[in-house]
């Protein structure tokens, strides 16, 4: 099939026809969407391998909004229209968390910190006694959608941040303690989903977004699914 190519480099600005709000700075989750439809065309057989490659090259640069419909708008899945996103389940799916954690963070009279670029697994625990523990999210590299941090604050506290890119919940419960979860919703429906359970006895647990910080591996996803597809349409 004859497509017509877009420009590999389109001006800053540039936007698909008919769109509203072309000219907003594209998020990640946006890049991550256009990839996918590019990934499902090079399957299809409506793109080649260097037109999926030139286009997906296109999109890590892209800025706007805009930039970033060019690269499909020859595309049926561009016209389509998208579903509706369903809220984040305030419950993890049955089965998708281990029973054992993953980590353990534990501050007896002391403090305990998991804070940079860490790999989080799908249960940590927590265990604030008469200490301190924070768990920093913000800049974590997510393997699962579904995390659990099952927190215990007795005489402590337990401080959780997340991006604002992910959807939180919370589950546990105060006994003569604050336990305090502040909801999040993310627009994304593959965004990882971060509930926090447990108790805070004459203790404290908080979660909520760190402002300003979203998932930094989204990007890093993009890339391995191009370089999967590429490998799968070379045969290696």
């Amino acid at each position: 099939m004859d497509l017509q190519k877009p420009d590999p480099h389109p001006p800053t600005g540039t936007a698909a026809p008919g769109l509203d709000a072309s000219g907003l700075r594209a998020s990640d989750a946006e890049r991550d969407r256009i990839a996918d439809i590019l990934h499902d065309a090079l399957a299809e057989g409506r793109l080649t391998a260097d037109e999926h490659a030139e286009r997906v090259e296109g999109v890590l640069r892209a800025k706007t909004v805009g930039e970033l419909e060019v690269f499909i708008r020859d595309l049926p899945a561009a016209h389509a229209p998208r579903p509706a996103h369903a809220p984040a389940p305030h419950r993890p799916t049955a089965g998708a968390i281990p029973i054992e954690p993953d980590d353990n963070v534990v501050a007896v009279f002391s403090s305990a910190v998991r804070k940079g670029r860490w790999r989080a697994g799908r249960r940590i625990h927590a265990y604030a006694i008469f200490g301190s523990v924070e768990i920093d999210l913000s800049e974590a590299l997510y393997d699962h959608q579904q995390v659990v941090v099952k927190s215990f604050a007795i005489f402590g506290s337990v401080d959780i941040r997340v991006p604002e890119n992910v959807s939180l919940r919370g589950m546990g419960g105060g006994v003569l303690g604050s336990f305090e979860v502040a909801t999040l919703d993310s627009g994304d429906p593959q965004a990882p989903i971060v509930y926090v359970d447990g108790w805070a006895v004459l203790g404290s647990v908080e979660a909520r977004a760190r402002r300003g910080k979203i998932v930094a591996d989204i990007l890093d996803r993009v890339q391995r699914k191009v370089d999967r597809s590429l490998r799968k349409h070379l045969g290696h």
